[in-house]
């Protein structure tokens, strides 16, 4: 038994290799990691130190949420696995439309994520029951409207971003260019864990070249200290408006969603069967994790895919591995010269590496459509046109709903959420939960003599 899988993920390796071996760990989220600060704080027209700020508050939230879900608190939160916990890209729209509303603000912001969190929290029996309303259909159109949605952020960063007065400067493309190229060149003739720090090394040779032109201003830098704690609410006292509660309570829904897909995933790189109370406790702490950010002026999160991958390439299966990795990142967080260098990434540099990233979730979308049967069953074809197309909408016409109501904002202004709720909605009419990926959560996975078959496959979400 010395080498079972469940010792594996139990054991406790030596101080220094845990530290080496969660520092890879760190370094293949990290590009990941600081996007949704860097985009959200750019849409929200934040200066370089309030970037910054974000920057170590997601830095910090990212390493207290991945040792929730590897240490775990008694037998009520956390998943106990190897899984490094990183902001959620689904919620980057709908954030940004909160946070642009005159009436709710940063501070409107963070009061709907930390009440999304706990909503969630106390609402969890019922959303492990209705999970079977995400079946394929509706989480691969999530993630295809959600890659191209973010696709335009992408773009218009790799064009100078969005406040440059020389948009689409051949510069600003050639750079982004580069990164685009390095990242697929890394990707491309390199392996294992060195070719997963891609789309790190294409931003390494995009902020190089930058600097080399004199196109990167560290104002500010030197001013900043070399330690400070992050503290709660610097931007204010939250405030709760109704629907921006309700908009982020379905960000949340949908980060789960994402999780429990990549649970089944990393279960299956373990050789482990999970259980219903493991896939609980994993999601409240992603629900907990809203909380946490919320009060630390940070997002959403969700396990990394990158980081289940990671596990499976290296064989590295001890939680407490992904737990230094959630040390170091709390420690990254409490640097705030770091935060001003990153934040001081040219949008066109971003840009190049956004395209790949942004790419690659749409990409995910299409990869868990192929399990759905679109020969046989005609309203598949249907249930997802429409799903994107009304997706798309703000996408592609951001004044389609200026007519509505400013509290319906947050909503409306939303692709990916006007594409779930489309969704669910269609499938539930044509082809009900019956036939719903998630039925191996049912009871009879508690039940000690329930046959390996009452597990149905999963496929991974990102």
């Amino acid at each position: 038994m010395e080498h079972s899988p469940a010792n594996e993920v139990d054991s406790r390796p030596p101080l220094t290799r845990a530290a080496t071996l969660g520092l890879q760990h760190v370094l293949v989220m990290y590009a990941g990691a600081v996007t949704v600060p860097l985009i959200v704080g750019g849409a929200l027209k934040l200066s370089a130190e309030q970037i910054a700020i974000l920057i170590n508050a997601d830095l910090l939230c990212c390493g207290l949420i991945s040792l929730l879900q590897a240490l775990g608190i008694g037998k009520w939160v956390g998943i106990r696995l190897p899984v490094m916990m990183g902001v959620s890209y689904a919620g980057i729209a709908p954030m940004i439309a909160i946070g642009l509303n005159p009436s709710m603000g940063l501070t409107g912001l963070y009061g709907s994520i930390i009440a999304a969190g706990l909503v969630c929290v106390l609402l969890m029996p019922v959303i492990i029951r209705a999970l079977p309303l995400f079946p394929p259909l509706v989480t691969g159109a999530t993630l295809l409207s959600l890659g191209t949605g973010l696709l335009g952020v992408a773009i218009a960063w790799a064009g100078g971003g969005y406040e440059a007065k020389d948009f689409g400067n051949p510069f600003y493309i050639s750079i982004a260019g580069l990164v685009l190229l390095v990242t697929l060149l890394v990707a491309r003739f390199t392996r294992g864990f060195i070719s997963s720090l891609a789309v790190l090394a294409g931003l390494a040779a995009g902020m190089l070249a930058a600097m080399a032109t004199g196109n990167v201003s560290f104002a500010g830098l030197g001013e900043a200290p070399w330690l400070e704690i992050v503290r709660p609410f610097q931007f204010g006292l939250p405030t709760f408006d109704p629907v921006a509660i309700f908009t982020m309570t379905l960000v949340v829904l949908i980060t789960m969603v994402e999780s429990i897909g990549l649970f089944f995933s990393l279960g299956e790189i373990l050789d482990r069967k999970l259980t219903r109370q493991d896939f609980t406790r994993g999601l409240r702490a992603d629900a907990l994790g809203a909380t946490i950010g919320g009060i630390f002026n940070a997002f959403p999160y969700t396990s990394y895919a990158q980081n289940i991958g990671l596990v499976g390439i290296t064989g590295v299966r001890s939680r407490y591995v992904c737990a230094a990795g959630g040390l170091i990142l709390i420690l990254l967080g409490l640097v705030p010269k770091l935060a001003h260098i990153v934040a001081a990434i040219p949008p066109y540099v971003l840009g190049g590496a956004a395209i790949a990233m942004f790419g690659m979730i749409a990409a995910s979308g299409v990869r868990i459509l192929q399990a759905v049967d679109f020969r046989n069953n005609r309203h598949n074809t249907l249930i997802l046109a429409i799903s994107l197309g009304v997706g798309m909408i703000p996408t592609m016409s951001p004044r389609f709903f200026a007519a509505f109501p400013d509290y319906l904002s947050p909503f409306l202004q939303s692709g990916v959420l006007l594409t779930v709720v489309t969704a669910v909605i269609l499938n539930v009419i044509f082809n009900g939960t019956r036939s719903s990926h998630l039925e191996f959560l049912s009871e009879a996975d508690e039940r000690p003599d329930a046959p390996a078959s009452t597990m149905q496959p999963l496929k991974p979400l990102a």
